[in-house]
């Protein structure tokens, strides 16, 4: 069996392993540097639904400073797929390299892993910080105030400062928020066994 896409006929050869049982999910493309938004219209016009976090960083110049939106994570670009003609469609377009693998399977993320992006997206724009070195485990906390009460997060000291880490495994990167203290709580005695 053969796959067609506009710009490439793939052989059976080539077609990585996890392909041949495709399933629909989230799944993650590395970019060209500066070409994730680009890819992400490109995606959209090709009835596919992408998901780019987006921040707010404070950018500084020599006369000015300004918020700019930018990435959360620089050359990603997450995808749901719902066909394999997609997925190849995809590898053709202009400033995509390839899907993020684990082993020789193509990655697949949790909708729950989106989900909780584009909650942390949505309501800390400019407080998320991203980070690739590796963080000690921190104390697991309920969040009873704000907009994320009732999850359990992980509280960690970084920098002087008490924080709540999110670990995004596949992408090997921790995203970092400034929470008010009076909105985290301790496990409740049942989640300590």
């Amino acid at each position: 069996m053969t796959y067609r896409s506009d710009s490439y006929i793939f052989p059976p050869l080539i077609i990585p392993f996890a392909m041949h049982d495709f399933k629909p999910g989230w799944f993650v493309i590395y970019t060209k540097p500066h070409h994730e938004r680009k890819i992400a219209e490109q995606l959209e016009k090709m009835d596919t639904t992408p998901f780019l976090p987006i921040v707010k960083k404070l950018r500084v110049w020599s006369d000015r400073r300004k918020y700019i939106d930018v990435p959360l994570f620089p050359s990603y670009v997450f995808v749901n797929l719902t066909s394999i003609e997609t997925y190849f469609d995809s590898l053709g377009l202009k400033g995509v390299f390839y899907y993020v693998r684990d082993g020789e399977k193509i990655a697949r993320l949790s909708e729950s892993v989106i989900n909780n992006l584009k909650l942390i997206v949505g309501n800390f724009t400019s407080e998320i910080e991203v980070s690739s070195e590796f963080l000690q485990p921190g104390n697991i906390l309920y969040i009873k105030d704000g907009p994320f009460t009732g999850f359990s997060c992980e509280v960690i000291q970084y920098r002087g400062k008490q924080k709540i880490l999110v670990r995004i495994e596949l992408l090997q990167r921790n995203i970092l928020l400034d929470i008010p203290v009076e909105y985290l709580m301790g496990v409740p005695a049942e989640a300590d066994n």
